[in-house]
């Protein structure tokens, strides 16, 4: 039984890379999302403290289109796999 812990130790540290890994990908998504969108509806002069209108439309559909396109290209590549 005991020889079954080290194996059981090192499933778990490759676990835990992957999710590691995971979420630092989902972060630096977000993060682009965030910087992409910004960029392309928002006014570098702020002239209210809160999003008129067009900014809230123009982010919503920056927002629709980025997860769609990154769907998309994720599907692509899984596509794509050699299988296991």
């Amino acid at each position: 039984m005991a020889g079954n812990n080290p194996a059981s130790a090192i499933e778990k540290e490759q676990i835990f890379g992957l999710a590691e890994k995971e979420m630092e990908y989902r972060v630096d998504l977000f993060n682009k999302l965030t910087q992409t969108c910004f960029s392309k509806c928002i006014e570098n002069k702020y002239k209210e403290s809160e999003l008129n209108m067009g900014e809230n439309s123009c982010i919503d559909r920056c927002v629709s289109k980025y997860w769609q396109v990154t769907n998309l290209v994720g599907q692509l590549l899984g596509s794509n796999r050699p299988p296991m």
